[in-house]
C-alpha cells in the first residue's frame, strides 16, 4: 500500500475525498490514504510547502500563489484534476439585505443596488472571504467591479476560515461573506444572514476546488498518481448521483467533517439551496489550463501577481490522461463561460491537444 496524506477543510466539496475513503476506493487502488482536516486554507498551503501533506483539496488561486512565491517559499505542486464547480454563496447581514432587496436571478441588479448602498456608507463594511488567494475573493471582486464598486475602497476585506464565517456574521464582526457550502445555508437557516445568490450567478459553472499534488510525492510514487486519480474520479461520479445524496449528506455530517446537520444537503444533488456543487458533470474533473490562466489574469488585475505565470506548468491534464482513459472518460473541449455582466470567457482550448493518446 502506498501512503498518501491528503488535506481538506470542513466543506461540502471535500466530499469526493471523504467518500473515497469511506467506500474503500483508495484502498481498492492500493493506497493507504490518511485524510487530515485542517482549520484554514493557510494551514493547507503551509503543510504542502513543508512536506507535511502529499496532496490536498485546494483553491486554484492559492495553488497559483504557492507556485509564484506569493506566500513564502515556492511550493512545488501540480494540479492534475479538478474536483468541483460552483458551490459558494454571497451572504449579507439581514438589515443590509433588506435595504438592497437582493434578487437571486439578477446578480447585476443586486450588485448595482449594493454598490449604491456602499457609496452612502461613511466607512467601508467588513466582508469576509476564506483566503486572499481564493476563488471566493476573485469572484466577489469581479462582481463588485462589474457593479460599479471598487473592491479595494468600497469594502474592507478580511480573512475568516469557512467554518468560522457564520459565527463572525452572527456576532456582528463582519457584514457579510463569500464562502463555500454549507456555510451560506447554515447562516440562512440559523438566522445569521441572508443568501444573496450563489457564485454561479457571477460565473456560470465556474471552477471551484482542484486537487493539488506534491511533485515530490509524484516523483517517489509515479505509478500511484494514476491510482489516486482513478479513485477520486470514481468518487466524483458517485457524489453527482442524486440517489447517493442522502447517504453522502450523512457521511459529511458525521465523523471526519462533522458538518451541521440539515444544511449540508442543500448544495448536493437534488438540494434546495441557492447554489449547487457539481463534482463530475460539466467536466468538473478536467483541469483546464485556460481556467488557471483566467485566475492568474484576475490576480494580475488586482496587482497581486506581477510576472506572468505559466498556468500550463501548474495545470497538468496530461497527468490525468491515463486515469481518465482507464475510467472511460472522453476529453472535453473547454466549456463556454458566461459572466454576470454579459462578458464571456472562451479560450478556444481543445483539451485533447494537451494530452497524449
Amino acid at each position: 500500500m502506498t501512503p498518501v496524506r491528503i488535506g481538506l477543510l470542513r466543506l461540502s466539496d471535500s466530499a469526493p475525498m471523504v467518500l473515497a475513503a469511506a467506500r474503500g476506493l483508495f484502498a481498492a487502488h492500493g493506497l493507504d490514504a490518511t485524510l487530515g482536516v485542517e482549520p484554514s486554507w493557510a494551514n493547507i498551503a503551509d503543510k504542502l510547502a513543508y512536506g507535511q501533506l502529499d496532496a490536498a483539496v485546494m483553491l486554484p488561486p492559492l495553488a497559483l500563489a504557492a507556485r509564484a512565491r506569493l506566500r513564502g517559499p515556492e511550493t512545488r505542486v501540480v494540479v492534475p484534476m479538478g474536483l468541483s464547480t460552483g458551490g459558494n454563496t454571497v451572504v449579507l447581514a439581514h438589515d443590509i439585505a433588506q435595504e438592497i432587496a437582493p434578487d437571486a436571478c439578477d446578480a447585476m441588479g443586486t450588485g448595482r443596488r449594493f454598490a449604491a448602498w456602499l457609496a452612502r456608507r461613511a466607512a467601508p463594511p467588513r466582508l469576509a472571504v476564506v483566503h486572499d488567494f481564493s476563488t471566493h475573493n476573485l469572484l466577489l471582486r469581479y462582481w463588485l467591479a462589474a457593479s460599479g464598486a471598487d473592491p479595494d475602497r468600497a469594502i474592507e476585506t478580511v480573512i475568516v476560515p469557512p467554518a468560522q464565517v457564520v459565527e463572525a456574521l452572527a456576532e456582528g464582526r463582519i457584514a457579510g461573506f463569500c464562502a463555500g457550502a454549507p456555510w451560506g445555508d447554515v447562516a440562512a437557516a440559523g438566522g445569521a444572514g441572508a443568501v444573496l445568490f450563489g457564485t454561479s450567478a457571477i460565473w456560470a459553472g465556474h471552477p471551484e476546488k482542484c486537487l493539488a499534488v506534491s511533485e515530490d510525492w509524484i516523483g517517489r510514487h509515479p505509478a500511484a498518481l494514476t491510482k489516486l486519480l482513478r479513485a477520486v474520479l470514481h468518487a466524483q461520479r458517485l457524489c453527482d448521483d442524486p440517489a447517493e445524496a442522502p447517504a453522502l449528506a450523512r457521511l459529511l455530517e458525521g465523523g471526519l467533517l462533522a458538518l451541521p446537520p440539515g444544511s449540508t444537503s442543500a448544495a448536493l444533488p437534488g438540494g434546495a439551496g441557492a447554489e449547487r456543487i457539481r463534482f463530475h458533470a460539466g467536466a468538473a474533473w478536467c483541469p483546464f489550463p485556460a481556467h488557471a490562466a483566467w485566475f492568474a489574469g484576475q490576480m494580475r488585475r488586482w496587482g497581486w501577481l506581477g510576472a506572468d505565470l505559466a498556468a500550463r506548468d501548474l495545470y497538468r491534464p496530461d497527468l490525468l490522461a491515463p486515469a481518465a482513459r482507464a475510467e472511460g472518460l472522453a476529453w472535453p473541449a473547454l466549456p463556454a463561460a458566461q459572466f454576470c455582466d454579459g462578458g464571456q470567457f472562451d479560450a478556444g482550448e481543445e483539451i485533447g491537444a494537451l494530452v497524449k493518446a
